[in-house]
């Protein structure tokens, strides 16, 4: 007898084969059969114009917070994904030391360049492990979907360094440390290491975030022990911009010889407008392959508007005068914005001629998203600009009162521009290049300032349902498969006969993800972006059911990925 049969679907395997009508059975955490199937079983799932295909993996998110106050994951596997991967960045929480300083600097440097509320943070996580392994082991059993983390190197910098993380390279003696502290956490099961260089990356005290301090020959050795590690990769920020300087090519060309690893960047937005700029980073991965390594791109396939915010201060406090307040309690900062004078002249700051960053402070054309208090619900989806006409006020003065009025919950920001047919076809011939890879969801980081945790049900809306530009075989091929490879995922990835049952029932007619609004469930009761999904009917992870008929089931059957054992090490080729 088998535990569920998945009856009457089209099977779309993963493999970016024509979909096949068969059913699909399941015993225990695996796939037995696909085909014709007759036997009884416990469940069965009709998927009856259905498609029946592999969950998505998700390789970039950072959850390696959340994991503690929800072990589901939510909202990822609602859009679909049955494995996530975290600790990217070179942001994680382990391992940490017997210094209480550096739980606490690593608590706030998440806070402020992962944009998750330090409420949440304090209140949600224990805190209470010293080693990456000890780390692994609280999360073990309570994840909704398969998770695996990187061993993050601003936190084993951190516990190397101390204090001095944030001010020079490390000394030789340091770097042992590091090696040691990498090797620790790659022998329990860390499935790779991440890093980064990226400018916008500065702690809660304004400084360059470890990582951003270390020699290029520090990246590269780390990047060999990583290599000594069946089943890992490595993953970076190398430079923010537009283009690659040269020794950002060389850089993530090194650290990939050296590990004989994949390597994989973050991140690249694609549109029309800078399809050529994006061709020509791809350029980086040709010069690795050349020289012995693998280099690639991490793309996202949507589109998705910012969402500023008092509460968090995230993007506003890079502004002149402006870090402090940001930083500040929320009490502390409910006094400012009270104080009329107090404003002003923080705004003052913000319309400097010197601020490289004035016209995010262009209040009158802010859109304005959520509201909490129920006298704001009528400015919802409308201008501050507006607003302040229709009150004959000013805008500053509108935005703030709007604001207090919601405990600085407000969300607000520049509204999307239209995307047209050349902006996806951009994207699609992107996503069909092998130096590509679909991902970049940020989910579990940005809580109120972005919302992209939703790509993969937004991509088979917008280009596949709407547009018809690639197929659903083409598109979950894609977002499965192709992951499952680059970093040498087991037995995942696809829809096999003796593989995981990863599986997902989706409705090809109306695939696809509700409106994007904030929820406040967060410890601390602090606020985030949050969308359901339609379309989306079941997700079985490794044969229980974490999505049923549409909705989230108390099921916490998702595997903690190790290295070596639920891994294998990628191709280079």
């Amino acid at each position: 007898m088998l535990d569920v049969i998945i009856k009457g679907g089209d099977i779309i395997d993963g493999t970016g084969a024509k979909r096949r009508r068969a059913d699909v059975g399941i015993v225990a955490d695996r796939i037995v059969k696909i085909g014709e199937i007759t036997e009884p079983a416990a469940r069965i799932i009709d998927a009856t114009g259905k498609l029946v295909a592999p969950g998505f993996i998700d390789v970039h998110t950072h959850f390696d917070a959340q994991v503690f106050w929800d072990g589901a994951l939510t909202p990822s596997p609602l859009h679909g994904v049955t494995t996530a991967l975290a600790g990217n960045c070179g942001f994680t929480i382990a391992p940490l030391s017997d210094d209480p300083a550096d739980a606490e600097y690593l608590l706030r440097m998440l806070a402020r360049v992962e944009g998750m509320p330090v409420e949440a943070l304090r209140t949600g996580v224990p805190w209470n492990w010293k080693t990456s392994a000890q780390y692994f082991d609280q999360i073990e059993g309570n994840l909704g979907i398969n998770a695996g983390f990187m061993i993050g190197h601003s936190a084993i910098r951190r516990v190397a360094m101390g204090a001095d993380a944030t001010k020079r390279e490390a000394t030789p003696e340091e770097l042992e440390r590091m090696k040691r502290l990498l090797r620790a956490g790659l022998e329990a099961g860390g499935i790779g290491f991440s890093s980064s260089y990226a400018r916008t990356h500065n702690d809660a005290d304004g400084n360059m975030v470890p990582s951003r301090h270390a020699s290029t020959q520090e990246l590269v050795e780390l990047a060999r022990v990583t290599g000594e590690f069946a089943g890992t990769s490595l993953e970076i920020i190398p430079q923010v911009g537009p283009k690659f300087d040269q020794w950002a090519v060389d850089l993530m060309t090194d650290m990939s010889v050296a590990a004989q690893r994949p390597i994989n960047w973050n991140v690249m937005t694609v549109n029309r407008a800078n399809y050529d700029d994006c061709l020509a980073k791809l350029e980086a991965g040709d010069y690795a392959r050349a020289r012995g390594g693998k280099v690639v791109a991490l793309t996202i396939p949507i589109s998705f508007g910012v969402r500023l915010s008092f509460a968090s201060g995230f993007v506003l406090d890079a502004m002149p005068e402006w870090e402090g307040p940001m930083a500040a309690s929320r009490d502390e900062k409910l006094k400012l914005f009270r104080d009329k004078s107090a404003r002003a002249a923080l705004n003052e700051q913000a319309q400097r001629a010197d601020n490289p960053m004035r016209m995010l402070a262009n209040w009158g054309n802010k859109v304005i998203f959520d509201v909490v208090a129920p006298e704001n619900e009528q400015y919802r989806g409308r201008t501050v600009a507006e607003i302040a006409k229709a009150e004959g006020r000013d805008d500053w003065d509108v935005l703030c009162d709007i604001a207090v009025a919601d405990e600085l919950n407000t969300s607000f920001g520049s509204p999307t521009p239209p995307e047209t047919d050349d902006d996806w076809k951009a994207r699609v011939s992107l996503w069909r290049d092998e130096r590509t890879v679909i991902g970049a969801s940020d989910a579990g980081a940005h809580l109120d300032l972005l919302a992209s945790f939703n790509y993969s049900t937004g991509m088979l809306q917008r280009a596949v349902r709407e547009r018809q530009m690639l197929s659903f075989e083409e598109a979950i091929h894609l977002m499965t498969d192709v992951q499952a490879k680059l970093y040498g995922i087991s037995q995942r990835g696809q829809l096999q006969e003796g593989w995981y049952a990863d599986v997902i029932v989706i409705d090809p007619k109306t695939i696809g993800t509700d409106e994007v609004a904030m929820r406040f469930d967060l410890p601390g009761g602090s606020g985030r972006l949050y969308a359901d999904s339609q379309g989306v009917d079941h997700v079985l992870v490794n044969g229980k059911a974490i999505v049923a008929d549409g909705a989230l089931t108390q099921e916490r059957s998702g595997t903690l990925l190790r290295s070596g054992r639920d891994t294998v090490t990628a191709s280079l080729a």
